[in-house]
């Protein structure tokens, strides 16, 4: 797919995903020698972009395989079309050229076969695809056995169809958010990654590259925003994925007045309502909130680098419902 890691890092920036130098030799070599990538971290910290920023980098397509409890062979593999296999006997039922054996062969074929993103993934011709099994952690070991052979000898065994074997060998990425432990058989075939929050530079770096504001000193108050709110102990912290959020549609000024007030009340809503800007520079997001915080005290305290620092004193409650949001500031 790339002939060197250069070349891999120059066209993953230019589809504008950021990786370090480790995680780069980790998913070239990957796709060098045609073994699957396990990607363990919390939610919204990349995993998934990581599978569309590198079939954008190989100009090839995405085949997804989301996984959730109860999925089955079918929504993975794919099964028989019955409609289409009678309709397709009651039209060959008054031609006596064919033998049944015939019939009964060709009705096990691909052409009446709907085929899943595993089996599109194997059969796909041209360059090879990107093979996404998104939150793996969510099926149980029984499924994890059934991806076996495939991340193996890249066939599949389908019954009356028969073994199935790769066009085109994908490059394979599977992504957990750590639910539960992905069994040993399935690690022992995969390079690992363990994907984290970032630190305060890299999410510069980060929103410096995806996000709509063009104004350093806003994307590394979003940073450090983020990093403060990451070391309090909330029940789901700020993604970088939400953190972009926060960068549209437009630079926002976290700042505001710096006067102090005896009272500053932080909620945190669902993360697509749009922000009202008011009179002190700060932004207020109106409906019923997800997160209430009732905080006595707080004051923000930016560095040179533009991390931001919340000082808080006399927490009264901490509520936290639900997992995605936006966060607005107000009156400080």
């Amino acid at each position: 797919m790339f002939s060197s890691p250069e070349e891999l890092s120059d066209r993953l920036r230019t589809g504008r995903y950021l990786i370090d130098d480790t995680t780069l030799l980790i998913i070239y070599l990957a796709a060098k020698i045609r073994r699957p990538l396990l990607i363990e971290g919390p939610p919204g910290c990349g995993k998934t972009e990581l599978a569309y920023a590198v079939a954008a980098a190989a100009d090839t397509v995405v085949e997804r395989l989301q996984c959730y409890i109860g999925i089955n062979e079918e929504k993975a593999i794919g099964k028989f079309d019955d409609a289409l296999q009678r309709f397709y006997v009651e039209t060959r039922q008054n031609l006596s050229s064919n033998s049944w054996d015939e019939i009964r062969t060709e009705l096990h074929g691909l052409e009446f076969f709907t085929k899943g993103p595993l089996l599109r993934a194997l059969l796909h011709e041209g360059r090879p695809c990107t093979l996404l099994i998104d939150e793996i952690d969510k099926v149980d070991h029984e499924f994890e056995a059934l991806l076996l052979e495939i991340l193996s000898v890249w066939q599949i065994s389908i019954p009356k169809l028969g073994t199935i074997t790769a066009r085109t060998v994908p490059f394979v990425v599977l992504t957990s958010n750590e639910e539960r432990r992905i069994g040993d058989p399935l690690r022992r075939r995969s390079f690992y990654l363990r994907f984290d929050y970032p630190s305060i530079d890299q999410e510069r770096n980060i929103l410096a590259l995806r996000a709509n504001s063009q104004s350093p000193a806003v994307q590394g108050q979003v940073a450090g925003l983020a990093q403060a709110l990451r070391s309090w102990s909330l029940e789901k912290p700020p993604s970088i994925a939400e953190m972009l959020c926060w960068m549209w549609p437009r630079p926002w000024r976290f700042s505001g007045s710096r006067r102090s007030c005896p009272r500053t009340e932080i909620y945190c809503y669902r993360f697509w309502q749009r922000p009202k800007r008011t009179g002190d520079g700060c932004f207020f997001v109106t409906g019923s909130p997800r997160w209430s915080w009732s905080l006595a005290n707080v004051g923000p305290v930016l560095s040179e680098s533009g991390e931001v620092k919340l000082e808080v004193k006399h927490a009264k409650r901490a509520v936290c419902i639900g997992s995605s949001y936006r966060v607005a500031i107000v009156g400080w």
